[in-house]
């Protein structure tokens, strides 16, 4: 099996880049109708501050996770590991990092594929083999190579903005009462922001969902067996299943960025980052079967 574009996913980060940045006109143009020049400096120095953020994802995303870069003296075989499967995968070899925690996961981040990391939790070294290892490795990869960080953390750029905007806009607004529009004019504000967030919100979740289907696909390319990534999902989803509400569950907003993500139940699943690791794994029992017909 052949690593091939993705047109699909491409076509859906294409379609939904132009809508969010259609949402960002109609954002920007509200924000400026209905108040003051203040919010508007807010967004621009928001917009700066996550560039910024972006430019530093991956050091800034190891760090908020716990996460160590690791030598190859100190983890010689997930070295080796992830060098073979760049090769394979026509990849630099991303920064190797290693999370102390009693969780099974693994994410990778940067904002282009040389500037990019991959990171393992030591419970995922210890639960897996080295085939389910290497799918999962391959499936980051695969992140790495279709662009998804840096797609995704742009795309979640106006999202953010509007959520901090209703967040923060009565405080925007204290200073307009006396004015023309007075209070209205942040209500109409505030209201356009949470209209923008929730369309934002839904978009990034359908985009994030086709995402990991691409990524799964591309890992089964990378490796050449199906069957181990859809192994390690079974036993990665049972390892989160298992864990308390805390340690990881407390960067529930890196859910995208997981193999598996931490949320469940009908709440969870509604406004899930990943689709259900069911249809995953059928997916990847069927590319399975489509490698044995050869």
């Amino acid at each position: 099996m052949q690593w091939k574009p993705d047109w699909g996913l491409r076509a859906r980060m294409g379609v939904t880049m132009f809508l969010l940045f259609g949402l960002y006109i109609v954002f920007a143009g509200g924000i400026t109708l209905y108040t003051s020049g203040g919010p508007f400096i807010f967004i621009v120095l928001f917009g700066g501050f996550s560039i910024v953020q972006y430019y530093f994802s991956d050091t800034l995303t190891l760090k908020s996770m716990g996460a160590k870069t690791v030598s190859a003296e100190e983890y010689p075989d997930l070295h080796r590991t992830i060098e073979r499967l760049s090769q394979q995968a026509d990849l630099p070899k991303p920064k190797v990092a290693v999370v102390d925690e009693n969780v099974p996961n693994a994410f990778a981040t940067g904002r282009n594929q040389k500037n990019a990391a991959v990171a393992v939790t030591t419970d995922l070294l210890r639960t897996l083999d080295q085939d389910e290892l290497e799918g999962v490795l391959a499936h980051e990869l695969a992140h790495v190579k279709n662009r998804d960080m840096m797609v995704m953390t742009f795309a979640s750029l106006l999202g953010t903005i509007a959520f901090m905007f209703v967040r923060w806009g009565a405080f925007f607004g204290g200073g307009r009462r006396g004015g023309n529009r007075g209070g209205g004019g942040i209500i109409v504000a505030i209201l356009i922001s949470l209209v923008v967030w929730i369309i934002s919100y839904f978009l990034m979740r359908a985009l994030s969902r086709y995402r990991e289907y691409s990524a799964d696909r591309g890992a089964a390319a990378i490796t050449g067996k199906p069957s181990a990534l859809a192994s390690a999902l079974v036993s990665i989803s049972d390892g989160v299943a298992d864990i308390p509400d805390s340690d990881l569950r407390d960067e529930a907003e890196m859910n995208a960025f997981f193999i598996i993500p931490l949320k469940s139940g009908i709440v969870g699943r509604l406004f899930a980052t990943h689709p259900p690791t069911e249809k995953r794994i059928e997916q990847l029992r069927s590319l399975e079967r489509e490698m044995e017909s050869f």
